[in-house]
């Protein structure tokens, strides 16, 4: 009920009201944001992200029926968008070199086949990249997607075909995520 109170607040554009939520929500956000990302951040970016989502909450007051639940699965979101902003930043060549006597040659093929891959994956539109590499990169499931976007299932299903297929295009006859 209280919550209830605080949300309606915020949609006024009471700030007093968003600062109590923060009070209240700040580390059941923290929580859940460490849990998406284990060790790979700092406790600086923890914070950062949870200061996000309690502004996207004053931003987006008006579309949010329950607090705890929006709070949730928007930590869960700007968390994975975190971290999947810090794989671009690191070099493909990172990934690469796993034992010394493997050819430079062997090296610069898997070099190319992830840029292709990469490059494929950029060229498709935005909701498309975002479901291919929440079910292939970062291994969800359609139902978590489902969960998590508010995008219908058969939708979800249809866009991971489409991207299977323009990778398939693209690549010719390599296989790629098990296609």
């Amino acid at each position: 009920m209280i919550d209830a109170i605080l949300l309606g607040a915020v949609r006024r554009g009471n700030e007093n009201a968003l600062a109590q939520i923060i009070d209240k929500y700040t580390a059941y956000v923290c929580v859940i944001i460490r849990n998406t990302v284990g060790e790979s951040l700092t406790h600086e970016d923890v914070e950062e992200i949870a200061a996000d989502v309690f502004f996207a909450l004053w931003q987006n007051a008006g579309n949010v029926e329950k607090i705890k639940a929006w709070l949730s699965a928007t930590a869960r979101n700007k968390a994975k968008n975190k971290l999947r902003e810090i794989r671009n930043d690191l070099p493909l060549d990172d990934e690469m070199m796993s034992d010394a006597v493997q050819e430079i040659e062997n090296a610069i093929i898997t070099n190319y086949e992830r840029q292709a891959v990469k490059d494929a994956i950029l060229s498709m539109d935005t909701l498309d990249r975002e479901i291919f590499l929440r079910h292939y990169y970062d291994s969800q499931t359609v139902a978590t997607i489902v969960a998590e976007t508010g995008i219908k299932e058969a939708t979800v299903r249809k866009r991971l075909v489409r991207g299977k297929k323009k990778l398939q295009a693209i690549l010719g006859s390599q296989e790629v995520f098990g296609i």
